[in-house]
């Protein structure tokens, strides 16, 4: 699927023009964090300063029988609040095992799925409401994937352009720059324009739903990232998490597929 930086333009396209307030602040909502992300937990009234916020998510499906395999996926994200700065510190894996049997009757088990990922992101806050300029950092090791690793910084400037009482709306754009490495042992490396957003809507007290897409454009190939998450509360401190995310990768090997995805369903735990 090579359409997925169309579907991130049409999305933003489609935000931007149901914008019709500003004001009237969502504060069951994050208002800090690493756009990537999707929805975690909702965010306390008020971090205070030099506090830290964190959650941490874990999944897991076993199955046995005539198909035996394990897979598991978890998250830990921390953020730091202060009077000037937000910063976010995100770790995350996934890793899936399946039993198989060979042509002698003999059964092993095979890593079919392993993928870590690690970002940090530094957001100083400018003196309109909502607007920030940030630096990112991420570094994803994936070994199935179109790159087994790639790392990306960015700098640029994020701005809100709309909240409401229930919704809203971030964007970030800015230059950054990429390295990345094939299964094959080779390397490419380049200048990158990274644009993303995160749109949030309050559904019901207890429940959220969030949307986010980044896409970074560089000479060779664009990498694109999507989530659709909807979240549920438990009571003060649990949720719970139903997500779709797609990665997509315009210039990958003949032997791999452009458009990786991952359905998953999480307990979300805030402390």
């Amino acid at each position: 699927m090579k359409s997925l930086p169309l579907y991130a333009l049409a999305l933003l396209a489609s935000a931007h023009g149901v914008a019709a307030a500003a004001g009237g602040a969502a504060d069951e909502l994050p208002t800090i964090g690493n756009i990537h992300n999707g929805l975690t937990v909702a965010r306390p009234d008020m971090i205070p300063e030099g506090g830290w916020f964190t959650s941490a998510e874990l999944g897991a499906i076993t199955t046995t029988g005539n198909t035996t395999g394990t897979s598991v996926t978890g998250k830990i994200d921390a953020r730091h609040e202060t009077a000037d700065w937000s910063n976010e510190y995100i770790l995350s894996g996934y890793f899936k095992e399946d039993e198989i049997t060979d042509d002698d009757g003999e059964r092993y088990r095979q890593r079919s799925a392993e993928r870590w990922a690690l970002s940090a992101k530094a957001a100083y806050k400018l003196m309109k409401e909502g607007s920030r300029a940030f630096v990112l950092g991420s570094h994803v090791n994936d070994k199935f994937g179109a790159y087994t690793r790639y790392t990306s910084f960015a700098v640029g400037h994020g701005s809100q352009l709309f909240n409401t009482d229930t919704k809203a709306l971030d964007v970030e754009i800015g230059p950054g720059y990429f390295t990345g490495q094939r299964e094959s042992g080779d390397t490419e490396n380049g200048f990158t324009v990274r644009g993303a957003a995160r749109f949030r809507w309050q559904v019901s007290p207890s429940a959220a739903f969030v949307q986010t897409v980044s896409v970074e454009r560089g000479t060779s190939n664009v990498h694109s990232i999507a989530e659709s998450a909807l979240s549920t509360k438990i009571n003060d401190t649990m949720q719970m998490k139903a997500a779709f995310s797609a990665r997509n990768d315009t210039n990958v090997p003949e032997d791999k597929k452009n458009t990786d995805t991952q359905t998953s369903l999480t307990l979300v735990y805030s402390f």
